[in-house]
C-alpha cells in the first residue's frame, strides 16, 4: 500500500500499472489533468495481508491538497497474492 501511495504521489503510472491486478487494472493511467499534491499516508486498519495469506485488506487516510484546500481519501484497499507478490484488487472510497 505504501508503494502505490508513494507512485500516486510520484505519478508513477507505470508502477501502479504494474501492481494491479491484470484483470482489473485499466488499459492507462493519465495525470496530466491532476494539480493534487499527496501529503501523507496513514493506514487505520489491516486484515490478513500476512505471509502466508493469499489476500489482504488495507483501509488507509490520504492526505493531499488541491486547489489549495486540504482533502482526505478514505479507502478500504483489497490486494491478492499472484506467485508470490502482492496485487491490487480493487477498492471501497468512503
Amino acid at each position: 500500500m505504501r508503494s502505490r501511495y508513494s507512485a500516486y504521489a510520484l505519478q508513477d503510472a507505470a508502477y501502479l500499472l504494474a501492481t494491479w491486478d491484470r484483470l482489473k487494472r485499466p488499459a492507462a493511467i493519465d495525470f496530466s489533468g491532476e494539480n493534487i499534491v499527496w501529503v501523507r499516508l496513514e493506514i487505520t486498519d489491516t486484515k490478513k495481508g500476512g505471509v502466508k495469506d493469499n489476500k489482504g485488506k488495507v483501509a488507509f487516510k490520504a492526505y493531499y491538497v488541491q486547489d489549495g484546500e486540504e482533502q482526505v481519501m478514505v479507502e478500504i484497499s483489497r490486494f491478492g497474492k499472484t506467485n508470490g507478490r502482492w496485487f491490487y484488487l480493487d477498492g471501497l472510497v468512503k
